[in-house]
């Protein structure tokens, strides 16, 4: 068998979608009878039938499932490869930076001004997200570095240069009783807190399990904190976002948080080289 286009996995995608081969073709810009014909090819050359097809419309089969599963995936990583190629090409083309909003600003401030005189220095543009989405902007080719935390990000796949290992902090409302104190535990913060740690969603963008608020932005979390309503742990140099209304109190068992600056393991460039050896400096 020969290997699958991505021609051809666009349009089954579109018709995966759709379950309809009219708005599926709409939707690509083609006429309907050339798809039609590229996904009938396409059945054929693998040798199963991916769309059960009637009067009532088309669903697809087990085998078009699997398909549809595997072919986002595989259509992202084409797509990802193009972007950095394309990048790859100019030398002296700035560094996509990624990097949530909230992390540490005086690292990546020292980091940035470190490497400006670097003898391979190229600008660097800093792109800010929500959190953890920096694992996804890289693989999607969107971005060629981010700075990312262990253990709480999702760093499969990628390579790890570690920064800075830190304690962790509670942001707690300012009028709050464990405002006051030097430094709390964790059991003081489930017990005795009386307020629900915020959830963060998981890379696929569902919550784990608890009584805490779901949250996906910096903002969001902030108001619930100052309105009383949620508490956060977060490495130290985190809490550089905090508003007055809260209060950053230590953590003394927390587990240590590392920033790591993190990378596809295959890209490589000269002017990336010699952001990895000013971080190594730093």
């Amino acid at each position: 068998m020969d290997g699958l286009e991505t021609r051809e996995l666009r349009y089954f995608t579109a018709v995966a979608d759709e379950l309809h081969f009219g708005r599926a073709a709409e939707r690509l810009g083609i006429a309907q009878p050339p798809l039609s014909r590229a996904v009938r090819q396409l059945e054929r050359r693998l040798g199963v039938r991916l769309f059960d097809r009637d009067r009532r419309g088309v669903a697809l089969t087990e085998a078009g499932k699997v398909l549809r599963r595997e072919a986002g995936p595989a259509l992202a990583a084409v797509e990802a490869a193009a972007r950095r190629t394309r990048r790859a090409a100019d030398p002296a083309r700035a560094i996509t930076l990624v990097t949530k909003a909230g992390a540490s600003s005086d690292l990546l401030q020292s980091l940035l001004d470190a490497f400006s005189r670097a003898p391979d220095a190229v600008p660097v543009d800093v792109l800010l997200c929500e959190v953890g989405e920096q694992a996804g902007i890289l693989r999607a080719g969107a971005a060629d570095v981010a700075l990312m935390h262990r253990p709480v990000d999702d760093l499969a796949g990628l390579a790890t240069q570690d920064l800075l290992t830190e304690g962790q902090v509670a942001i707690v409302p300012a009028a709050h009783p464990l405002a006051s104190r030097d430094q709390v535990t964790t059991s003081e913060i489930a017990h005795v807190a009386d307020l629900p740690m915020a959830r963060w969603p998981r890379p696929d963008w569902t919550y784990p399990d608890g009584p805490g608020p779901g949250v996906r932005t910096q903002s969001q979390i902030a108001q619930l904190v100052a309105l009383g309503r949620a508490l956060l742990v977060i490495p130290a140099s985190s809490r550089a976002w905090q508003w007055p209304q809260h209060a950053a109190v230590p953590v003394t068992d927390a587990p240590k948080v590392t920033t790591v600056l993190a990378w596809p393991p295959h890209t490589r460039s000269a002017a990336l080289d010699a952001l990895r050896e000013t971080a190594t400096e730093l």
